[in-house]
């Protein structure tokens, strides 16, 4: 299917000449010779490119590109003008126009302006395509009414540039939160940076923050910017705030106040444009009573609080967090995907899931890997998940599901596994992929993930 292009000039002879030449060239092309009918042909068409001739009688270039792009943002329009002015090509670009070309008009000129516009349509699709799927991945699911209330909130705070707190317990997706308020607002073509504060040691946190200077301190043999500004522009995610020390507390208020700081060992104040989300598993009020959290830092941050409900006040999300576990791990392992009976369904909605979201994720997978069926019932659910089993969480299980991070949960049930299968197939590793249900190659590169 080749490009179409639309020109509209009110010029007889540059439509009959440049339609001649760009047909020729392989495009569709359509004519109008003013802006009316132009608008009427885009209305219908839906053209992939138009150029357009600034001066008109009537609907003049300048308005009718400012209804286009009102209308039809994503189409591509190249301004032709025999009176080109910087003024004309300012105003133009300021409505969208891609490029500006004068007359009289040079057919290799043409060509260029146009695949360039039509590549740039192209990179605009591809962006569009991987934000969709990019919102898709990190879409919160479930239809609970605290769910519900949920989403509405964010979809509220998220096109604002308000800083924003996330709180609730361990494993109930304030990460997924925030990295969706960011899909979702403006600064979603920036950067998001996350900061684990508990996970960064003290005497390294104003560095990863601001980052330093060559020679600032022993071993900083070369100058590193920090979160702040590698998130310019876009957001930082600033997780488990309530775990940060108060002596860094002291020296993050101050950027989130003037949006200024200096890299360690420097003396430039550097200023970014950075919209800040925090989260905490902690209650911050009391926190600031006890005299853990400075209660100034807390009303900067807590501008937006946004609570994430835990699963037990959203067990009605349970089946559907499941299936979406379940065709997770069959695209991670490469298998067919598993399914889960209702009675053992309904034996996971009467746990309380002090892991929440992450504990439940974890044990889907774990079953995902264990059980040989194609399908998880109730029997091959473990203790305490199945009081009627009459067993207990072996050390090795309990040390598995205690996990907090998915990834390495997932790299450690999957080691257990592999290693258990090449034990009962003597290290044949044919036999053991035929008998796991994965490709020879597969395998051999899981046996050299797990080794390193």
């Amino acid at each position: 299917m080749y490009p179409s292009i639309l020109i509209v000039d009110d010029e007889p002879s540059i439509l009959q000449s440049l339609g001649g030449l760009l047909s020729d060239e392989g495009f569709e092309v359509a004519t109008a010779a003013n802006g009316y009918e132009a608008l009427k042909i885009i209305d219908s068409e839906s053209p992939d490119l138009v150029m357009l001739d600034i001066w008109m009688p009537g609907l003049d270039g300048i308005d009718t590109l400012q209804e286009i792009k009102e209308k039809h943002p994503f189409v591509q329009v190249i301004i032709i003008t025999g009176h080109g002015t910087i003024e004309t090509a300012v105003k133009a670009t300021k409505l969208g126009a891609y490029d500006l070309i004068e007359k009289p008009l040079s057919i290799d000129k043409v060509i260029v302006a146009i695949n360039n516009a039509l590549n740039f349509r192209r990179l605009e699709e591809e962006n569009r395509y991987l934000r969709k799927k990019m919102i898709e991945k990190n879409s919160i699911s479930g239809d609970s009414p605290p769910i519900q209330a949920l989403k509405k909130q964010i979809a509220v705070a998220a096109p604002t540039d308000t800083w924003i707190l996330i709180k609730g317990e361990n494993g109930t997706g304030k990460e997924l939160v925030a990295r969706t308020i960011h899909q979702l607002s403006q600064r979603a073509s920036e950067p998001l940076i996350t900061v684990n504060c508990a996970a960064i040691p003290e005497e390294l946190i104003e560095s990863e923050l601001f980052g330093h200077e060559k020679g600032a301190f022993s071993g900083a043999a070369t100058k590193k910017r920090g979160n702040f500004e590698l998130a310019n522009g876009g957001t930082i995610f600033l997780d488990e705030i309530g775990d940060m020390s108060l002596k860094t507390q002291s020296k993050i208020l101050r950027v989130l106040q003037e949006q200024k700081f200096n890299r360690v060992g420097g003396s430039r104040t550097l200023t970014v444009d950075t919209r800040v989300i925090a989260a905490t598993n902690k209650n911050l009020e009391e926190e600031i009573e006890k005299g853990n959290f400075r209660e100034d830092l807390y009303y900067r941050l807590n501008v937006v609080p946004i609570q994430v409900p835990a699963l037990r006040q959203r067990i009605e999300d349970l089946s559907l967090l499941v299936e979406t576990f379940l065709e997770e791990a069959s695209e991670q392992n490469q298998t067919g995907k598993k399914k889960m009976t209702e009675d053992a369904i309904d034996l996971l909605s009467q746990y309380p899931w002090p892991g929440n979201v992450r504990e439940l994720k974890n044990l889907v997978e774990r079953l995902a890997i264990m059980v040989e069926e194609d399908v998880i019932s109730a029997s091959d659910l473990p203790e305490p998940y199945n009081p009627t089993c009459g067993g207990e969480l072996s050390a090795a299980d309990s040390k598995l599901l205690g996990i907090d991070s998915f990834k390495e949960a997932r790299k450690a049930f999957e080691k257990e596994f592999i290693q258990q299968k090449l034990s009962e197939h003597q290290n044949n590793v044919t036999r053991t992929a035929e008998s796991i249900g994965v490709g020879r190659s597969y395998l051999h590169k899981k046996i050299k993930e797990i080794k390193k």
